[in-house]
Protein backbone atom coordinates (compact mmCIF):
# COMPACT_ATOMS: atom_id res chain seq x y z
CA UNK A 1 0.00 0.00 0.00
CA UNK A 2 1.30 3.47 -0.79
CA UNK A 3 1.89 5.83 2.13
CA UNK A 4 -0.14 8.54 0.36
CA UNK A 5 -3.47 7.42 -1.06
CA UNK A 6 -4.38 9.71 -3.95
CA UNK A 7 -7.97 8.49 -4.02
CA UNK A 8 -8.67 9.12 -0.35
CA UNK A 9 -7.23 12.61 -0.84
CA UNK A 10 -9.24 13.30 -4.01
CA UNK A 11 -12.51 11.71 -2.87
CA UNK A 12 -14.39 14.84 -1.70
CA UNK A 13 -13.58 16.66 -4.95
CA UNK A 14 -13.34 13.74 -7.40
CA UNK A 15 -16.58 14.40 -9.25
CA UNK A 16 -15.74 18.09 -9.60
CA UNK A 17 -12.87 17.09 -11.90
CA UNK A 18 -14.14 13.74 -13.27
CA UNK A 19 -17.78 14.30 -14.07
CA UNK A 20 -20.35 11.66 -14.87
CA UNK A 21 -20.99 11.11 -18.56
CA UNK A 22 -23.98 9.95 -20.53
CA UNK A 23 -24.51 6.35 -19.39
CA UNK A 24 -26.30 5.11 -22.51
CA UNK A 25 -23.12 3.95 -24.25
CA UNK A 26 -22.13 1.86 -21.22
CA UNK A 27 -25.69 0.53 -20.90
CA UNK A 28 -25.42 -0.78 -24.45
CA UNK A 29 -21.92 -2.24 -23.92
CA UNK A 30 -23.09 -4.02 -20.77
CA UNK A 31 -26.37 -5.13 -22.41
CA UNK A 32 -28.56 -3.52 -19.77
CA UNK A 33 -31.11 -3.81 -18.31
CA UNK A 34 -30.65 -7.27 -16.86
CA UNK A 35 -32.45 -9.26 -14.20
CA UNK A 36 -29.62 -9.89 -11.79
CA UNK A 37 -26.89 -8.16 -9.84
CA UNK A 38 -24.36 -5.68 -11.21
CA UNK A 39 -20.92 -4.98 -9.75
CA UNK A 40 -19.08 -1.73 -10.37
CA UNK A 41 -15.54 -2.82 -9.47
CA UNK A 42 -13.31 0.08 -8.48
CA UNK A 43 -16.48 2.18 -8.62
CA UNK A 44 -15.22 4.89 -6.26
CA UNK A 45 -17.80 7.60 -5.64
CA UNK A 46 -20.52 5.74 -7.53
CA UNK A 47 -20.40 8.33 -10.34
CA UNK A 48 -21.08 5.54 -12.88
CA UNK A 49 -23.05 3.10 -10.73
CA UNK A 50 -25.65 5.73 -9.86
CA UNK A 51 -26.93 5.41 -13.44
CA UNK A 52 -27.22 1.63 -13.18
CA UNK A 53 -29.99 1.69 -10.56
CA UNK A 54 -33.09 0.27 -12.19
CA UNK A 55 -30.96 -1.46 -14.85
CA UNK A 56 -29.88 -4.29 -12.49
CA UNK A 57 -30.67 -5.31 -8.94
CA UNK A 58 -28.79 -4.93 -6.69
CA UNK A 59 -26.12 -2.49 -7.89
CA UNK A 60 -22.94 -3.01 -5.86
CA UNK A 61 -19.95 -0.66 -5.75
CA UNK A 62 -16.69 -2.22 -4.57
CA UNK A 63 -13.70 0.04 -3.99
CA UNK A 64 -10.56 0.01 -1.86
CA UNK A 65 -10.86 3.69 -0.87
CA UNK A 66 -13.08 4.14 2.17
CA UNK A 67 -13.33 7.88 1.50
CA UNK A 68 -14.52 7.31 -2.06
CA UNK A 69 -17.24 5.05 -0.68
CA UNK A 70 -18.25 7.76 1.80
CA UNK A 71 -18.99 9.93 -1.24
CA UNK A 72 -20.87 7.04 -2.90
CA UNK A 73 -23.07 6.75 0.19
CA UNK A 74 -24.75 10.00 -0.87
CA UNK A 75 -26.21 8.30 -3.94
CA UNK A 76 -29.42 6.29 -3.71
CA UNK A 77 -29.80 2.62 -4.54
CA UNK A 78 -26.18 1.47 -4.21
CA UNK A 79 -24.74 -1.24 -2.00
CA UNK A 80 -21.18 -0.41 -0.96
CA UNK A 81 -18.30 -2.78 -0.20
CA UNK A 82 -14.76 -1.78 0.77
CA UNK A 83 -12.59 -4.35 -0.98
CA UNK A 84 -9.55 -4.93 -3.12
CA UNK A 85 -10.44 -6.00 -6.64
CA UNK A 86 -7.91 -8.83 -6.32
CA UNK A 87 -9.90 -10.38 -3.45
CA UNK A 88 -13.56 -9.69 -3.96
CA UNK A 89 -15.71 -10.84 -1.00
CA UNK A 90 -18.41 -12.43 -3.14
CA UNK A 91 -19.21 -16.06 -3.95
CA UNK A 92 -18.47 -17.48 -7.38
CA UNK A 93 -20.89 -16.46 -10.14
CA UNK A 94 -22.61 -13.68 -8.17
CA UNK A 95 -23.05 -11.02 -10.84
CA UNK A 96 -24.96 -10.97 -14.12
CA UNK A 97 -23.01 -7.86 -15.13
CA UNK A 98 -19.69 -6.38 -14.02
CA UNK A 99 -18.34 -3.01 -15.06
CA UNK A 100 -14.95 -1.46 -14.30
CA UNK A 101 -14.65 2.11 -15.55
CA UNK A 102 -11.32 3.94 -15.62
CA UNK A 103 -9.98 1.83 -12.76
CA UNK A 104 -8.15 -1.19 -14.20
CA UNK A 105 -4.89 0.73 -14.59
CA UNK A 106 -4.99 1.60 -10.87
CA UNK A 107 -5.19 -1.91 -9.39
CA UNK A 108 -2.16 -3.53 -7.79
CA UNK A 109 -2.44 -6.87 -9.57
CA UNK A 110 -4.20 -6.75 -12.92
CA UNK A 111 -4.05 -10.49 -13.57
CA UNK A 112 -5.46 -11.14 -10.09
CA UNK A 113 -8.21 -8.60 -10.67
CA UNK A 114 -9.11 -10.17 -14.02
CA UNK A 115 -9.34 -13.58 -12.33
CA UNK A 116 -11.66 -12.24 -9.62
CA UNK A 117 -13.90 -10.45 -12.09
CA UNK A 118 -14.18 -13.66 -14.10
CA UNK A 119 -14.78 -15.77 -10.99
CA UNK A 120 -17.66 -13.61 -9.79
CA UNK A 121 -19.31 -13.32 -13.22
CA UNK A 122 -22.20 -15.73 -13.69
CA UNK A 123 -22.52 -17.96 -16.77
CA UNK A 124 -24.28 -15.95 -19.45
CA UNK A 125 -22.95 -12.78 -17.83
CA UNK A 126 -21.03 -9.89 -19.32
CA UNK A 127 -18.04 -7.89 -18.07
CA UNK A 128 -17.09 -4.48 -19.48
CA UNK A 129 -13.73 -2.89 -18.70
CA UNK A 130 -13.59 0.73 -19.89
CA UNK A 131 -10.11 2.26 -19.98
CA UNK A 132 -8.30 5.21 -21.53
CA UNK A 133 -6.70 3.81 -24.70
CA UNK A 134 -2.97 4.03 -23.98
CA UNK A 135 -2.20 3.58 -27.68
CA UNK A 136 -3.36 7.20 -28.20
CA UNK A 137 -0.64 9.85 -27.75
CA UNK A 138 -2.64 12.09 -25.38
CA UNK A 139 -3.37 9.08 -23.15
CA UNK A 140 0.34 8.24 -23.12
CA UNK A 141 0.88 11.74 -21.74
CA UNK A 142 -1.83 11.12 -19.13
CA UNK A 143 -0.11 7.87 -18.14
CA UNK A 144 3.20 9.72 -17.79
CA UNK A 145 1.51 12.39 -15.67
CA UNK A 146 0.09 9.76 -13.33
CA UNK A 147 3.55 8.20 -12.98
CA UNK A 148 5.05 11.61 -12.15
CA UNK A 149 2.31 12.11 -9.55
CA UNK A 150 3.44 8.77 -8.02
CA UNK A 151 0.08 7.13 -8.63
CA UNK A 152 0.03 3.34 -8.80
CA UNK A 153 -1.00 3.40 -12.45
CA UNK A 154 -0.04 0.73 -14.96
CA UNK A 155 -1.81 1.11 -18.29
CA UNK A 156 -2.24 -1.92 -20.54
CA UNK A 157 -3.30 -1.84 -24.17
CA UNK A 158 -6.86 -3.09 -24.75
CA UNK A 159 -5.66 -6.29 -26.50
CA UNK A 160 -3.38 -7.02 -23.52
CA UNK A 161 -6.32 -6.64 -21.14
CA UNK A 162 -8.36 -8.98 -23.34
CA UNK A 163 -5.54 -11.57 -23.16
CA UNK A 164 -6.07 -11.80 -19.39
CA UNK A 165 -9.38 -13.57 -20.08
CA UNK A 166 -8.09 -16.69 -21.82
CA UNK A 167 -10.79 -19.03 -20.54
CA UNK A 168 -12.35 -21.77 -22.71
CA UNK A 169 -15.84 -20.30 -22.28
CA UNK A 170 -14.85 -16.63 -22.71
CA UNK A 171 -15.91 -14.60 -25.71
CA UNK A 172 -13.86 -11.39 -25.75
CA UNK A 173 -13.89 -8.37 -28.01
CA UNK A 174 -12.40 -4.88 -27.97
CA UNK A 175 -14.21 -1.73 -29.08
CA UNK A 176 -12.54 1.64 -29.38
CA UNK A 177 -13.58 5.27 -29.38
CA UNK A 178 -11.54 8.42 -29.78
CA UNK A 179 -9.71 8.18 -26.43
CA UNK A 180 -11.40 5.21 -24.79
CA UNK A 181 -11.43 1.46 -25.28
CA UNK A 182 -13.82 -1.17 -23.97
CA UNK A 183 -12.88 -4.78 -23.36
CA UNK A 184 -16.10 -6.77 -23.36
CA UNK A 185 -16.00 -10.30 -22.00
CA UNK A 186 -18.93 -12.70 -22.06
CA UNK A 187 -18.97 -15.89 -20.01
CA UNK A 188 -20.59 -18.41 -22.32
CA UNK A 189 -22.84 -20.84 -20.51
CA UNK A 190 -21.61 -24.38 -21.16
CA UNK A 191 -23.81 -27.23 -19.96
CA UNK A 192 -22.21 -29.33 -17.24
CA UNK A 193 -19.21 -27.05 -16.61
CA UNK A 194 -18.30 -24.42 -14.04
CA UNK A 195 -16.29 -21.18 -14.41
Amino acid sequence: MPIFDHFDFLAPHYETFISAKDPQELWAMADLPVSGALLDAGGGTGRVAQFMSGKANPVVVADLSHKMLVEARQKDGLRLVCSQSERLPFPDETFARIIMVDAFHHVYNQAGTAHELWRTLEPGGRLVIEEPDVRVFSIKLLALGEKLALMRSHFLTPPRIAELFQYPNARTRVETGKLTAWVIVEKIHVEGSQG
